[in-house]
């Protein structure tokens, strides 16, 4: 057995989804375990292609957006926020949950807003990502805001936060040396980088 005896894909690569796919997992019934206005958890009985069933636990969330707000001066914005699950604080982008109805741009508007103090005329989709595709279906757009004009900072009741500048090249070298660990921080910041240089 050798790397070379499995196929080959084309390139450019296909996307992994396809139509009537084999690997299809159908629900057969769940069961709510947790329901909330943030996250809701939730236990799925499904068909399996062989023939089989299991069990899935799911995270169901209603998506995101994160902002790479970058200033004339090549700076860039980075929150620390402490993170309870790990009990400790992280670098990061931006970042918020979508409200009901509320679409990802409208979305990263609001939060660079009420995180930040900043506000944006100029904004780029860079792409979006599945970041726990294991137990969730989050789904989060990244953002480049350019044009920054400061105005009011808006925090949540109970949400703590430092904001602070950065330059963008250094906080790329903080991905590679683990000073950031954050996926969505690492995964815009790579996208911002290749961004910038094929509009230069």
């Amino acid at each position: 057995m050798s790397a070379t005896d499995y196929p080959l894909l084309p390139s450019p690569a296909p996307f992994a989804e396809r139509d009537n796919d084999p690997l299809t997992e159908t629900t057969v019934s769940e069961t709510m375990l947790v329901d909330t206005p943030y996250i809701k958890a939730v236990e799925e009985k499904v068909s399996l292609p062989g023939g089989g069933h299991s069990s899935r636990f799911c995270i169901r969330h209603s998506g995101a957006a994160g902002m790479i707000a970058l200033d004339e001066d090549g700076t860039i914005l980075l929150e620390r926020q402490w993170r309870h699950p790990m009990k400790r604080s992280f670098w990061e982008l931006p970042a918020g949950k979508l409200d009901p109805n509320e679409s990802e741009d409208v979305c990263a508007t609001r939060e660079l807003i009420e995180e930040c103090g900043v506000k944006a005329e100029r904004w780029t989709r860079l792409g979006e990502l599945h970041n726990a595709i294991g137990y969730s279906n989050e789904r989060l757009v990244i953002y480049l805001a350019e044009g920054l004009t400061a105005c009011e900072q808006q925090l949540d009741e109970g949400e703590h936060l430092e904001v602070y500048r950065v330059d963008w090249r250094e906080a790329l070298e903080m991905c590679h040396d683990g000073r950031i660990t954050d996926v969505k921080t690492i995964v815009g910041l790579f996208w911002l980088e290749r961004y910038l240089a094929e509009r230069n």
